[in-house]
């Protein structure tokens, strides 16, 4: 696979700052998996029969749960997967669930239940009633709206929750400058350590806790002034970490930019912000994520770049890679680029990995 530039690979390591360990990512719109070391060197990888949409994961079993494209249900939206697979460290398939609706996220909680967000299409009445948008820009089958789904080991849905109809809509509008093909293009599905779940929309500048037992809305940030946000998460502290992208007409400004910003979620004040210097340095107006780490950096996935980086909480780089796989082939959006959906660290004594590697 040819290299982006010759700036690829490690270019920052500081050893006795970083968090040691191995970083798995998926690059976009190819069909494999890497697993690399600190160096930069791949250890390990896995192939899939198709593009995924858009990452992979390792479970505390060193399986790796992936989503990948099918080629039925909707077509023309983002982050498109459909078919889930559990692969064991060999590459082996070891579970699979089918769903030519599911998209974005997907996690699997300790009960061996599996989460992910799907899409629904709206009837008339409901497309109706979704606020805010561009008028006139739907998906040529209408508007789809997002569904939360959790099915157990056998694929049987257990628990849903409909965006449309769970909550209110109207305290939650389209932004102003996106399409109304989707109420509201969820890209984060994460479980909480109580069993609720944050959800994070992109289109209504949104990310907010459901109480799993009565389906209500808990908690929210609604501040578009972040962006269209991606990678939502609760910290072991409690707090709310996310990557702002900063996708709207602040970008483009003089002070333009991303950041990863961690959140109070009793006040919804700022206690930690990472941002470029200058400012327009590190942006990425889409995909993207971040991960903290035990030592209290973090890893940031700047993903339209292919760049993965880590920082202490001075905000200092102390790891910085640059991936060279490109997507050398005609594909509809990402041709020629090395685009990176979100990454993650795992120390060489993790579940994921104790054992498995020479």
């Amino acid at each position: 696979m040819p290299a982006i530039d010759t700036r690829t690979g490690v270019l920052q390591h500081d050893k006795k700052r970083a968090t040691n360990g191995y970083t798995l990512f998926t690059p976009i719109g190819l069909f494999t998996t890497y697993l690399i070391d600190m160096s930069g060197y791949v250890v390990h990888q896995w192939e899939v029969p198709n593009e995924l949409g858009h990452y992979a994961y390792l479970l505390e079993n060193g399986n790796l749960l992936a989503s990948v494209r099918t080629e039925e249900g909707p077509m023309g939206l983002p982050a498109k997967g459909g078919h889930l697979i559990e692969y064991d460290w060999d590459g082996n398939v070891v579970w699979e669930h089918v769903d030519h609706f599911q998209h974005h996220d997907f996690r699997r909680q300790k009960d061996g239940n599996t989460v992910y967000i799907a899409w629904e299409l709206l009837d008339a009445e409901t497309s109706a009633r979704v606020p805010g948008g561009l008028p006139g820009r739907e998906h040529e089958d209408g508007i789809y709206g997002d569904v939360i789904r959790e099915i157990d080991q056998q694929g049987n849905v257990v628990w849903e929750w409909h965006a449309t109809k769970d909550m209110d809509m109207r305290r939650f509008p389209l932004d102003p400058t996106v399409v109304r093909s989707e109420y509201a293009h969820a890209n984060t599905i994460f479980p909480c350590e109580n069993g609720d779940y944050l959800i994070n929309w992109r289109f209504n500048n949104t990310m907010l806790r459901v109480d799993k037992k009565s389906k209500e809305v808990t908690w929210y940030l609604n501040d578009i002034d972040y962006g269209q946000h991606h990678d939502v998460q609760q910290l072991e502290n409690g707090n709310i970490l996310f990557f702002a992208n900063g996708a709207d007409v602040h970008m483009h400004g003089p002070e333009g930019g991303s950041a990863v910003v961690e959140v109070d979620p009793a006040t919804n004040l700022e206690v930690w912000r990472y941002e470029g210097s200058p400012r327009r340095s590190f942006v990425s107006w889409f995909i993207s994520g971040c991960q903290r780490q035990p030592n209290g950096n973090t890893l940031i996935c700047e993903g339209m770049w292919g760049r993965l980086f880590e920082v202490t909480p001075d905000g200092e780089i102390v790891w910085e890679y640059v991936s060279p796989y490109v997507v050398d082939y005609e594909h509809p959006v990402f041709r020629g680029m090395n685009a990176i959906f979100r990454c993650y660290r795992y120390a060489a004594g993790s579940p994921q990995i104790a054992g498995r590697l020479p």
